[in-house]
Protein backbone atom coordinates (compact mmCIF):
# COMPACT_ATOMS: atom_id res chain seq x y z
CA UNK A 1 0.00 0.00 0.00
CA UNK A 2 1.19 3.33 -0.91
CA UNK A 3 0.37 6.12 2.22
CA UNK A 4 0.38 9.37 0.31
CA UNK A 5 1.16 12.07 2.73
CA UNK A 6 0.81 15.34 1.31
CA UNK A 7 0.36 19.39 2.09
CA UNK A 8 2.50 22.73 1.36
CA UNK A 9 5.71 23.01 3.37
CA UNK A 10 6.14 23.31 6.33
CA UNK A 11 2.63 21.37 7.39
CA UNK A 12 4.43 18.49 9.15
CA UNK A 13 4.73 15.97 6.60
CA UNK A 14 8.54 14.51 7.35
CA UNK A 15 7.76 14.29 11.30
CA UNK A 16 4.33 13.24 11.27
CA UNK A 17 5.15 10.53 8.83
CA UNK A 18 8.25 9.46 10.91
CA UNK A 19 5.48 9.19 14.02
CA UNK A 20 3.63 7.45 11.38
CA UNK A 21 6.47 4.77 10.44
CA UNK A 22 7.93 4.61 13.88
CA UNK A 23 4.46 2.86 15.26
CA UNK A 24 3.44 1.22 11.57
CA UNK A 25 4.04 -1.25 9.19
CA UNK A 26 4.53 1.44 6.82
CA UNK A 27 8.45 2.70 6.00
CA UNK A 28 8.75 6.37 5.13
CA UNK A 29 9.90 7.64 2.07
CA UNK A 30 10.32 11.66 2.22
CA UNK A 31 10.80 13.94 -0.12
CA UNK A 32 14.05 15.38 0.86
CA UNK A 33 15.80 12.07 0.84
CA UNK A 34 15.98 12.45 -3.17
CA UNK A 35 15.96 16.59 -2.85
CA UNK A 36 19.27 16.95 -0.63
CA UNK A 37 21.75 14.63 -2.38
CA UNK A 38 20.33 16.30 -5.41
CA UNK A 39 20.36 20.01 -4.37
CA UNK A 40 23.38 19.52 -3.49
CA UNK A 41 25.01 17.65 -6.77
CA UNK A 42 23.08 20.24 -9.33
CA UNK A 43 20.91 22.71 -7.77
CA UNK A 44 17.38 23.32 -7.40
CA UNK A 45 15.23 22.96 -10.15
CA UNK A 46 17.74 22.23 -12.95
CA UNK A 47 16.55 19.96 -15.52
CA UNK A 48 19.10 17.41 -14.39
CA UNK A 49 17.68 18.00 -11.04
CA UNK A 50 14.28 17.09 -11.73
CA UNK A 51 15.04 14.28 -14.13
CA UNK A 52 16.51 12.60 -11.57
CA UNK A 53 13.81 13.45 -8.85
CA UNK A 54 11.30 12.27 -10.80
CA UNK A 55 13.09 8.86 -11.69
CA UNK A 56 14.90 8.09 -8.27
CA UNK A 57 10.95 8.63 -7.07
CA UNK A 58 9.55 6.54 -9.31
CA UNK A 59 12.55 3.58 -9.01
CA UNK A 60 11.67 3.47 -5.30
CA UNK A 61 7.99 3.45 -5.43
CA UNK A 62 8.72 0.35 -8.07
CA UNK A 63 10.47 -1.29 -6.10
CA UNK A 64 8.31 -1.04 -2.66
CA UNK A 65 5.37 -2.19 -4.59
CA UNK A 66 7.09 -5.00 -6.31
CA UNK A 67 8.13 -6.42 -3.09
CA UNK A 68 4.93 -5.32 -0.96
CA UNK A 69 6.95 -2.78 1.28
CA UNK A 70 4.13 -0.45 2.82
CA UNK A 71 5.19 2.82 1.94
CA UNK A 72 4.41 6.20 2.91
CA UNK A 73 5.13 8.52 0.75
CA UNK A 74 5.66 12.60 2.09
CA UNK A 75 5.31 15.58 -1.09
CA UNK A 76 4.27 19.01 -1.82
CA UNK A 77 1.32 18.62 -4.29
CA UNK A 78 0.31 21.50 -6.64
CA UNK A 79 -2.68 20.17 -7.34
CA UNK A 80 -3.22 23.10 -9.75
CA UNK A 81 -0.06 22.01 -12.23
CA UNK A 82 -0.87 19.06 -14.42
CA UNK A 83 2.47 17.47 -14.34
CA UNK A 84 2.32 17.17 -10.73
CA UNK A 85 -1.19 15.33 -10.93
CA UNK A 86 0.22 12.88 -13.77
CA UNK A 87 3.02 12.49 -11.71
CA UNK A 88 0.43 11.34 -8.27
CA UNK A 89 -1.63 9.51 -11.22
CA UNK A 90 1.67 7.30 -11.79
CA UNK A 91 2.37 6.66 -8.92
CA UNK A 92 -1.41 5.39 -8.33
CA UNK A 93 -0.98 3.46 -11.27
CA UNK A 94 2.38 1.77 -9.79
CA UNK A 95 0.28 0.44 -6.55
CA UNK A 96 -2.25 -0.67 -8.50
CA UNK A 97 -4.90 1.57 -7.12
CA UNK A 98 -3.87 0.31 -3.35
CA UNK A 99 -3.57 4.00 -2.67
CA UNK A 100 -4.81 6.31 0.27
CA UNK A 101 -4.05 10.07 0.98
CA UNK A 102 -3.71 12.35 3.95
CA UNK A 103 -3.68 15.61 3.49
CA UNK A 104 -2.14 17.77 5.87
CA UNK A 105 -3.12 21.39 6.54
CA UNK A 106 -2.08 24.29 9.17
CA UNK A 107 -2.29 28.19 8.30
CA UNK A 108 0.81 29.94 7.14
CA UNK A 109 2.03 31.61 10.44
CA UNK A 110 2.31 28.52 11.88
CA UNK A 111 4.49 26.84 9.30
CA UNK A 112 6.73 30.03 8.54
CA UNK A 113 7.37 29.24 12.43
CA UNK A 114 7.58 25.35 11.90
CA UNK A 115 10.30 26.82 9.06
CA UNK A 116 12.69 27.28 11.55
CA UNK A 117 12.38 24.77 13.64
CA UNK A 118 15.69 22.53 14.99
CA UNK A 119 14.34 19.36 13.92
CA UNK A 120 13.32 20.73 10.16
CA UNK A 121 16.98 22.48 9.60
CA UNK A 122 18.75 19.29 11.11
CA UNK A 123 17.27 16.89 8.52
CA UNK A 124 16.75 19.36 6.00
CA UNK A 125 20.04 20.97 4.93
CA UNK A 126 18.23 23.29 2.01
CA UNK A 127 16.31 25.06 4.91
CA UNK A 128 19.06 25.93 6.50
CA UNK A 129 18.78 29.59 4.62
CA UNK A 130 15.76 30.29 6.56
CA UNK A 131 15.36 33.59 4.71
CA UNK A 132 15.15 32.00 1.50
CA UNK A 133 13.40 29.22 2.69
CA UNK A 134 10.45 31.48 4.54
CA UNK A 135 10.10 33.41 1.09
CA UNK A 136 10.41 29.86 -1.26
CA UNK A 137 7.60 28.89 1.70
CA UNK A 138 5.44 32.06 0.73
CA UNK A 139 6.25 31.96 -3.34
CA UNK A 140 4.79 28.35 -3.26
CA UNK A 141 2.15 29.93 -1.50
CA UNK A 142 0.78 32.27 -3.85
CA UNK A 143 1.66 30.57 -6.98
CA UNK A 144 0.00 26.79 -6.34
CA UNK A 145 -2.89 25.16 -4.70
CA UNK A 146 -1.51 22.66 -2.48
CA UNK A 147 -4.92 21.66 -0.62
CA UNK A 148 -7.63 20.27 -1.74
CA UNK A 149 -10.17 22.57 -0.05
CA UNK A 150 -9.49 24.80 -3.56
CA UNK A 151 -8.86 22.04 -5.81
CA UNK A 152 -9.04 22.04 -9.50
CA UNK A 153 -11.06 18.91 -11.00
CA UNK A 154 -8.67 16.61 -12.21
CA UNK A 155 -7.04 16.22 -8.64
CA UNK A 156 -10.55 16.03 -7.10
CA UNK A 157 -11.47 13.48 -9.07
CA UNK A 158 -8.38 11.63 -8.15
CA UNK A 159 -8.95 12.44 -4.77
CA UNK A 160 -12.62 11.03 -4.69
CA UNK A 161 -11.30 7.72 -5.87
CA UNK A 162 -9.32 6.89 -2.85
CA UNK A 163 -9.48 7.18 0.61
CA UNK A 164 -8.82 10.67 1.51
CA UNK A 165 -8.18 11.84 5.16
CA UNK A 166 -7.51 16.01 6.11
CA UNK A 167 -6.27 16.86 8.87
CA UNK A 168 -5.23 20.35 9.84
CA UNK A 169 -1.95 20.07 12.18
CA UNK A 170 -2.46 23.14 13.81
CA UNK A 171 -2.01 22.77 17.42
CA UNK A 172 -1.32 19.24 17.54
CA UNK A 173 0.92 17.12 18.55
CA UNK A 174 3.09 14.53 15.72
CA UNK A 175 2.27 11.99 18.09
CA UNK A 176 -1.78 12.81 17.86
CA UNK A 177 -1.34 13.41 14.32
CA UNK A 178 0.08 9.77 13.57
CA UNK A 179 -2.62 8.76 16.17
CA UNK A 180 -5.70 10.04 14.02
CA UNK A 181 -4.08 8.58 10.98
CA UNK A 182 -3.10 4.88 11.90
CA UNK A 183 -6.71 4.66 13.57
CA UNK A 184 -8.30 5.57 10.19
CA UNK A 185 -5.87 3.44 8.59
CA UNK A 186 -7.09 1.01 10.56
CA UNK A 187 -10.76 1.37 9.93
CA UNK A 188 -10.10 0.45 6.22
CA UNK A 189 -9.59 4.31 5.29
Amino acid sequence: MLLLLFGPPAVGKMTVGRAVAARSRFRLFHNHMTIEPLLETFGYGTPPFEVLNAEFRRRVLEEAAAHDVDLLLTLVWALDHPEDVAGIESYVEIFDGDVAFVELRADLGTRLERNRTEHRLLHKASKRDVAWSDGNLREMEDRWVMTSQDGPQRAAELLARHPHLVLDTTGRTAQESADRILEWVDQGS
